[in-house]
């Protein structure tokens, strides 16, 4: 989740995963290194599939087909399509995300300038 929100640049999805992160166990510094891109303290049977996450969010859904072959292949078919179902949900959120805060801004709505 962190991973794709990176990419993509939804403030309030960032907050959120954030969120549902340290909930889980994760230290504010794994937060921080995934939400700069960075794979440090990922444990290392979880990285190919953080890493096709980044691939895939910067392909805006259209991974490489080896890309794709090598997640299927480390993970089984099941494990597979449910990594990309979770990435293409994760990317409507996004989406919905970015497009909201967009309109907030534009109706000059949000509670401070700088803001996201």
């Amino acid at each position: 989740m962190l991973t794709v929100t990176q990419v993509n640049r939804c403030h309030y999805c960032a907050y959120a995963h954030a969120r549902m992160a340290l909930a889980e166990g994760l230290s504010h510094e794994e937060i921080e290194s995934l939400g700069r891109g960075s794979f440090e303290g990922v444990p290392q049977a979880e990285r190919p599939a953080i890493r096709y996450a980044q691939h895939w969010a910067a392909a805006d859904g259209l991974p490489d087909p080896q890309a794709m072959q090598e997640l299927h292949d480390r993970y089984g078919e099941d494990q597979a399509a449910a990594i990309e179902l979770s990435l293409r949900l994760i990317r409507v959120g996004n989406l919905m995300g970015s497009t909201w805060n967009k309109l907030v801004r534009r109706l000059g709505l949000a509670r401070n300038a700088s803001a996201p």
